[in-house]
């Protein structure tokens, strides 16, 4: 992949970042009031939805760079990064909705989520991803930056907490699993619409028997809820915006991108929420917040450094 691609797709994972940062509130304000599992379903089967036109569109103009299944083989290897992708996505997704439903604040799920950076090149060892260095020491320097932009007074680990940093873990093998299908040459917006579904399918089995209570009649007014006011309008942003456009930017994202500089570009998500309530809301943004900003923003500046390779000195 040329350094100009490398670019554009570093970009991509950036802008992917600032979405999921501004729809942080969006998630948590809309599981509060439906339910987390009939929030991820809702919003899932949207995200999934909206990619369908966008994937014929792309059969025929190539706008996105995808490639259509044409072999047995290739549907084959669609349909198992779909079903990997989606079990990762769904579980991941549970785990911080859930999370935030048992009381976890936005600030601190947004830091034990992030947690995944440093998960993610520790995982990468078993499947031979080597990282340089200095990337290990920005993984650092990025958990460091984290803890003072996300946690404030005493940090004490409570049931939430337990389930976000479970959902740290599997977020890591999300971003695994799609680099290893990338490398396939797997169509990425085809990818992203399939493991949505997957998403949904999985969330709707956990809103039957949990959000309704196992009662049909309680389907007709969980609708009715999620189709009220904030909750339509968190569901439709994170569904269509957080789910739709941010998770397949992802996937276009990560192809020729190392899976821990990728990881350490969307922990940006972090940043992009606290400065998003401090310019839109008007949030405080204190001392201690601003130097994680900073911390942040540097290491990922120093994972993009290009080092030249050492050569032997002539005889």
């Amino acid at each position: 992949m040329t350094n100009k691609h490398t670019k554009i797709n570093l970009f991509l994972l950036a802008f992917a970042a600032l979405i999921w940062g501004t729809a942080f509130v969006a998630q948590s304000e809309g599981g509060d009031i439906t339910g987390p599992y009939t929030f991820t379903c809702i919003r899932y089967l949207i995200g999934a939805v909206i990619l369908l036109p966008i994937i014929k569109i792309g059969d025929k103009t190539d706008f996105y760079g995808g490639a259509k299944p044409k072999t047995a083989q290739q549907k084959k290897t669609l349909r198992i990064a779909g079903i990997c992708c989606g079990l990762c996505l769904s579980v991941a997704t549970l785990l911080q909705q859930v999370g935030m439903y048992y009381g976890t604040t936005a600030g601190k799920a947004g830091f034990l989520t992030a947690c995944y950076i440093i998960l993610v090149p520790i995982l990468g060892l078993f499947i031979k991803k080597k990282c340089p260095k200095r990337v290990w020491f920005a993984v650092c320097i990025t958990l460091i930056g984290l803890y003072l932009l996300c946690i404030n007074g005493r940090f004490k680990m409570e049931l939430g907490d337990l389930l976000e940093l479970g959902g740290s873990f599997v977020w890591a093998m999300h971003i695994l699993t799609i680099d290893h299908f990338m490398i396939k040459k797997v169509d990425p917006v085809r990818l992203s619409s399939r493991q949505f579904f997957v998403t949904a399918f999985i969330s709707a089995f956990l809103m039957f028997f949990i959000d309704m209570k196992g009662d049909i009649s309680n389907f007709l007014p969980a609708v009715a809820v999620a189709l009220s006011g904030k909750a339509l309008i968190s569901i439709l942003f994170a569904g269509v915006m957080s789910s739709g456009i941010a998770f397949t930017l992802q996937i276009i994202g990560q192809r020729g991108v190392n899976p821990t500089v990728a990881s350490l570009i969307m922990s940006l998500e972090s940043v992009f929420s606290v400065l998003a309530g401090w310019i839109i809301l008007g949030e405080s943004l204190s001392l201690k917040e601003a130097l994680g900003c900073v911390l942040i923003f540097g290491a990922i500046i120093l994972a993009q450094i290009p080092i030249k390779p050492k050569t032997k000195k002539a005889a």
